[in-house]
């Protein structure tokens, strides 16, 4: 029995999230274990870095299987992608150890929120970014961005259905990057509760409309409060970009997508 990892690119737009759910309901994770029940010629079940939201994307999805099938990493790659629909993507295979797992060997996860930001609704990148009209000031955004920084508890960020035994949650990274009309909200944490980044994105672009001062991020947090934050932002701007993992996995690395971003911004 061998342990195989993947590394799965998806457009979440057309699915209920990553995880199985009852028949007949579209999710990415049962596209992935039926393509690779076909190559494996028995049933495959997958387990992955994170599970992302109905709409959600992702660039940097990591998951592994367990299968005595005989194949290459080439057969697993190829022969998975001439199954899945052209919206899924396995963008590398590889042999991993044992013990390896792809969620609870993670101790990060990387996510990217896209905004257009624009008086205009974009029409070529309609379910890929979320739009916001307003304009954005990013150095507002910036200042209140840094009140989350480190470990808190991230109640007033954290969706009502979350399963997370903790709302403690770790933030190594909280960035603002902008680019012409795209502005990113790039965020890394050991973990994240549900709706997190959306959540924390929705705050921050208040923040940046000018419709709330800086310094009221921190009031949200300190109020552990989901009721006292901004609404959650739009699924479909936000995209699983990176998980990490300790380097004697060796697993193979790529740029931070979506691809289609400037490459300064792609490479992280």
């Amino acid at each position: 029995m061998a342990r195989i990892a993947l590394g799965i690119e998806y457009n979440g737009n057309r699915y209920r999230g990553w995880q199985t759910q009852q028949e007949g309901v579209p999710t990415v994770q049962l596209e992935v274990e039926q393509a690779l029940a076909k190559v494996a010629d028995h049933p495959v079940t997958v387990i992955c870095a994170g599970r992302t939201d109905a709409g959600v994307h992702g660039c940097g999805q990591v998951i592994h299987f367990d299968s005595d099938a005989e194949r290459s990493m080439r057969a697993w790659q190829f022969g998975g992608n001439s199954n899945l629909p052209k919206d899924i993507s396995i963008r590398w295979a590889a042999p991993v150890a044992d013990d390896f797992h792809a969620r609870f060997s993670a101790f990060s996860r990387r996510y990217r929120y896209v905004i257009y930001n624009h008086p205009i609704r974009p029409a070529l990148l309609a379910d890929q970014v979320s739009w916001q009209f307003l304009p954005l000031d990013v150095s507002l955004m910036r200042e209140g961005a840094r009140h989350l920084l480190g470990e808190h508890d991230f109640s007033s960020f954290r969706g009502i259905y979350c399963q997370s035994k903790t709302p403690m949650k770790t933030l190594h990274r909280l960035e603002i990057f902008q680019r012409g009309n795209l502005i990113v909200v790039e965020a890394e944490a050991n973990a994240f509760l549900m709706h997190m980044v959306r959540n924390i994105t929705g705050t921050l672009m208040a923040v940046g409309t000018g419709k709330k001062p800086p310094e009221w991020v921190k009031t949200v947090l300190e109020a552990r409060n989901r009721s006292v934050a901004a609404p959650t932002a739009p699924p479909f701007g936000l995209y699983l970009v990176g998980i990490g993992y300790p380097e004697r996995f060796q697993l193979p690395q790529e740029p931070y997508g979506p691809a289609w971003l400037p490459e300064d911004l792609a490479e992280g």
